[in-house]
């Protein structure tokens, strides 16, 4: 029997850098800017949402336990400020504040 010989494939990532793909594209396209601009509330709701549980060192699971709410209902609440299909409740976001050990402050500057 010959042998045969077999290159094996390489996994080469394309190299995407989200943040910096959305402010070029942003600078480019009002349309892209104005639906971005939109949406500046629920991303900054979101990262503060994963910063409490990121500091508290908590996985989607332990905030959804502490909750009272099972993971992918919490997972839910985390994604839904990004799509804008659902916006969490005061009191869910109070809940979530709580299951982090953190308190729910809203501003308007």
């Amino acid at each position: 029997m010959a042998k045969t010989t077999h290159t094996e494939d390489r996994y080469q990532p394309v190299k995407f850098d989200p943040k910096a793909h959305a402010a070029k594209k942003r600078k480019a396209d009002p349309e892209f800017r104005a639906a971005y601009d939109a949406l500046e509330d629920e991303f900054a709701t979101l990262g503060a949402l994963l910063l409490a549980r990121k500091e508290a060192g908590l996985t989607q699971a332990d905030v959804a336990a502490r909750m009272g709410v099972s993971q992918p209902v919490l997972a839910r609440i985390e994604s839904s400020l990004g799509s804008r299909k659902h916006s969490p409740s005061l009191a869910t976001l109070r809940k979530y504040a709580d299951a982090c050990g953190k308190k729910l402050i809203i501003q308007m500057v």
